[in-house]
């Protein structure tokens, strides 16, 4: 599966497909607008993949300080104000995927 049928899942489908990796899982919660859920299953997701998804729900959330706690954890930068959601989205997917 790639990031555009994980969107496209996403948009149309009640749940996730079968067999998702638990980090392409919690992209497609965040994808299909289920903040909370997303939030909490990447909680559950070890190491820099888990703090690099709850990094990116903060921000989508609108806490910055939040976020960037979470991206420094996974040992990421603090994305550019000029990268949307979005993108940052399938980047994240296509890393993780």
């Amino acid at each position: 599966m790639n990031t555009t049928d994980l969107a496209k899942s996403a948009s149309s489908d009640e749940s996730p497909p079968s067999g998702l990796s638990a980090p392409a899982e919690a992209m497609w919660l965040a994808k299909a607008g289920r903040w909370e859920e997303a939030h909490e299953f990447c909680q559950k997701i070890p190491g820099n993949a888990g703090a690099w998804i709850h990094a990116y729900l903060h921000r989508e959330e609108g806490d910055p300080s939040n976020a960037a706690y979470w991206y420094g954890r996974a040992e990421k930068p603090v994305p550019d104000s000029s990268i949307s959601l979005e993108e940052e989205w399938i980047q994240i997917a296509a890393a993780l995927i």
